[in-house]
């Protein structure tokens, strides 16, 4: 008589779909997981972005009545001038 290991015996005793189901589930889980964790980044960076597009606006006006403002002190326009490439 032959003597099975104890692996072998509790292998025979779960069929292959067996144990597919279960790791099938386990898979399920984490890719719910993971889709949860990327659903709060999207969600972080729009507001972020949103926050983000605020703030430049604000800049944009500031910057606005900033040169409103210096037009009646402004400088005569002055031409730059480039120096020639050197060869």
């Amino acid at each position: 008589m032959k003597i099975h290991s104890a692996k072998c015996f509790h292998a025979r005793r779960q069929s292959p779909g067996l144990r597919r189901r279960r790791e099938g589930g386990s898979a399920v889980f984490i890719l719910v997981a993971l889709l949860a964790i990327i659903m709060v980044l999207v969600n972080a960076n729009s507001k972020a972005l949103f926050q983000l597009r605020q703030d430049i606006n604000l800049l944009e006006q500031q910057q606005v009545k900033r040169l409103n403002a210096s037009q009646t002190n402004a400088a005569v326009n002055v031409e730059l001038t480039l120096k020639p490439e050197s060869k």
